[in-house]
């Protein structure tokens, strides 16, 4: 079975290593979100994602609303491009939420 985890680096710091799709993501797998209020800023980089789809944007997007309910800034690195490209697609502009290492996004 696929799966993710969820790495502390420092206490504003972690990073995500592994799947981030339908089949990794559920409530057993999906650490308490309390690691969002850690820190006034939190950044998440997911360099060592390997694949992504709806579920890993769905995931995104509930760490984004709880962590403006709790006042943290979220910022992610080295998003995946179909995470990218899905929230495009969607509607959804992800780019204020990515750190300065933002990639060109193209559709075509």
């Amino acid at each position: 079975m696929p799966s993710f985890n969820l790495y502390k680096h420092t206490p504003e710091s972690y990073y995500i290593e592994g799947e981030l799709t339908f089949a990794s993501i559920n409530k057993k797998t999906v650490p308490s979100f309390d690691f969002l209020t850690n820190s006034k800023e939190i950044c998440i980089d997911l360099k060592k994602v390997t694949t992504a789809d709806s579920a890993g944007l769905a995931l995104i997007l509930e760490w984004l609303k709880y962590s403006k309910q709790h006042n943290t800034k979220l910022i992610f690195k080295n998003l995946p491009q179909q995470l990218l490209v899905l929230g495009t697609l969607s509607g959804l502009d992800l780019t204020e939420y990515l750190a300065d290492d933002i990639p060109n996004l193209r559709l075509d």
